[in-house]
């Protein structure tokens, strides 16, 4: 009895409240529609971090391409830099220098052109080749650093002045409904979302970024004790 009770009144609830339902359902607004539909202030903060995404974007992709050139060096540089300076042969050892784009070779071939002076001043040369070539690396990393960290605060604001704009519009407004609340608020929400997405593909890039130039870094230093030791090796 208890049971045939529920089902009865479960069914009536579902005949009573799924047409009303079915009928009022809007159909659900695209994000193309949504910030189609914000303010000019949305629209303007939007723009704003849709550039700021592009920046962010080009600078992943450059740098890491630049810092996979950067890292790609044979594993016989050093080798062939030993055997002709071994050899005597320091015009080979420069030519070879030359032929390779990378600050390896780079900080090597200064290296070579202070043979004959104290190793002191030798390894000065070589560090500062190296510090210019990490400026050099670290172009535009802190700019991808601040676009992850401006972009979720732009958002932040797109969305402050939207729900500004939205309740003013609410208190001038003689009949305020649930839909029309709930429109402005997700209108102005757009943005902090929007803001969000292009902080976190700006972050992940530069972290992805840091740790290639890292390994950059690892073989700089690796190359410049390698060529050290090579230029003590006589005196042993």
């Amino acid at each position: 009895m208890m049971l045939n009770a529920f089902l009865s009144t479960f069914f009536f609830l579902q005949m009573t409240t799924g047409a009303p339902a079915a009928e009022g359902t809007k159909k659900p607004e695209s994000l193309f529609e949504i910030i189609i539909g914000s303010s000019i202030s949305g629209l303007v903060v939007i723009t704003v971090l849709f550039v700021l995404s592009i920046v962010a974007v080009y600078i992943i992709f450059e740098r890491y391409f630049t810092l996979k050139r950067a890292g790609q060096v044979d594993q016989n540089f050093m080798n062939s830099i030993r055997a002709s300076v071994e050899s005597g042969n320091l015009q080979a050892a420069k030519a070879l220098c030359q032929s390779v784009d990378a600050p390896m070779a780079r900080m090597v071939e200064k290296g070579l052109d202070r043979i004959g002076k104290p190793l002191d001043d030798i390894n000065k040369s070589i560090e500062n080749v190296g510090n210019l070539e990490l400026l050099k690396l670290e172009k535009n990393l802190s700019t991808l650093a601040s676009i992850s960290g401006i972009a979720p605060m732009i958002g932040l604001l797109g969305t402050v002045i939207g729900l500004i704009i939205s309740f003013q519009d609410m208190a001038s407004a003689t009949n305020i409904t649930p839909q029309v609340l709930s429109t402005g608020i997700y209108h102005a929400l757009t943005a902090t979302a929007f803001g969000l997405f292009v902080s976190i593909i700006a972050m992940a890039g530069y972290n992805v970024l840091v740790n290639n130039l890292d390994k950059v870094i690892f073989k700089m230093e690796n190359t410049a004790m390698q060529f050290m030791d090579l230029l003590q090796e006589p005196s042993r």
